[in-house]
């Protein structure tokens, strides 16, 4: 069970660092956005996946009922991360911010 707890908050770690990343060195805000989006979703599932697989060392009501409002947690950011960053994205359309294209070179 611990190395399943392991992996799983490994993994998190892992997409939290890419995500990062990816906000450091794409070339625009809807990529960054992108980037950040889906990242840091997938990241935070897993993350707290582990918690509460970890919280269940004991399974005893109290561990379990704590396990499932953590995995309520974890439906929540799944479902409330890509709804955010899609509103986030409309509102930067509607303001006007111009996606990034790459330029052609001049001879």
């Amino acid at each position: 069970m611990n190395v399943i707890v392991v992996v799983l908050i490994g993994l998190g770690l892992f997409f939290f660092t890419a995500g990062v990343i990816g906000v450091l060195r794409l070339p625009d805000f809807y990529s960054r956005l992108h980037a950040a989006g889906k990242c840091d979703s997938l990241a935070a599932v897993l993350v707290l996946l582990g918690v509460a697989l970890f919280n269940l060392h004991t399974p005893d009501l109290a561990h379990v009922l704590v396990s499932l409002k953590i995995l309520a947690i974890a439906v929540f950011v799944f479902v409330a991360s890509p709804t955010a960053t899609h509103a986030i994205t409309e509102a930067a359309l509607v303001v006007g911010v111009e996606p990034w294209t790459k330029e052609k070179k001049r001879p």
